[in-house]
């Protein structure tokens, strides 16, 4: 996966990302021309030996326009045309009454967040046929009880029965039946808490704290087709290894990221000549 966000960003010179952009939006060129640059230098940082490329800072980017002539979607853009993670933040949400501030340290776990979540639905679509086949299999054990012989070996009826039930479920024939399967039971999510520094390592000892403390399976009636979904799901959480996608996300929110800062504008002060402020 890294490999494929740096042959990317290989073909894409600043002339054919100012060409994507221009696809989406219109006017705007200057702004179109900084982003394709810095994104071509975050490229060019990445073939920098390691011990110079933290020496290498990428730039921030300041943007000033009107409301709706296309800051924003220039930046989202440009992430989703790499596949970087991007996230939205306000600053006034760091100026207001009784916020005890974590500013650029939970600006960065957002973008570290939004990088996982991206990564693991890639991850998902990479698992997704055998997570499906093996839900299918789940499901026909709940319609077709395994029974054996004294000798261990399946009944070739029940075989039999067990095939015609398969063909029937991928063509769809058993979606509205009712079936009771066991599924594994989310833990109830805590809400997050601005704090001070450190808190975050608390918070998350909470967190596994309260979900060891959730049951960890649960019986459901549901129809075949919502159960189907619902033990893909819980397969393909099986078949990705979370290890690898917490490197990979951490890699792509540190080279490739993306954090639009709005409304930069309502919290400047204007420069002050006399008086206290001076």
């Amino acid at each position: 996966m890294k490999r494929y966000l740096s042959e990317t960003l290989e073909e894409l010179t600043p002339r054919k990302i100012v060409e994507e952009l221009n696809k989406y939006i219109v006017g705007q060129e200057e702004a179109k021309k900084a982003v394709a640059i810095a994104l071509r230098n975050r490229w060019r940082r990445q073939k920098l030996p390691d011990h110079m490329r933290d020496e290498v800072a990428p730039k921030n980017i300041l943007m000033i326009g009107p409301t709706g002539v296309g800051k924003t979607e220039i930046a989202r853009r440009l992430a989703a045309l790499i596949k970087a993670p991007f996230v939205k933040v306000e600053a006034t949400r760091y100026t207001e009454v009784g916020y005890v501030g974590r500013d650029v340290e939970s600006m960065v776990r957002e973008l570290v967040d939004a990088s996982y979540q991206m990564v693991k639905r890639e991850k998902f679509e990479e698992v997704k046929e055998r997570a499906r086949r093996l839900a299918q299999e789940r499901v026909l054990d709940y319609l077709v009880p395994q029974q054996f012989t004294s000798f261990g070996v399946r009944e070739v009826r029940e075989e039999d029965k067990r095939e015609g039930l398969r063909k029937k479920l991928m063509s769809g024939e058993l979606d509205d039946r009712v079936i009771e399967i066991e599924v594994q039971e989310k833990g109830v999510p805590m809400i997050g808490i601005a704090g001070p520094p450190g808190f975050e390592e608390i918070e998350n000892q909470l967190r596994e704290m309260f979900s060891n403390l959730m049951p960890s399976r649960k019986r459901r009636r549901l129809k075949v087709k919502e159960a189907l979904r619902i033990l893909e799901q819980e397969e393909a959480e099986k078949l990705i290894d979370r290890e690898e996608v917490a490197r990979e996300a951490v890699h792509r929110a540190e080279n490739f990221g993306i954090i639009f800062i709005d409304e930069i504008d309502k919290i400047a002060i204007k420069t002050q000549v006399h008086g206290p402020g001076v």
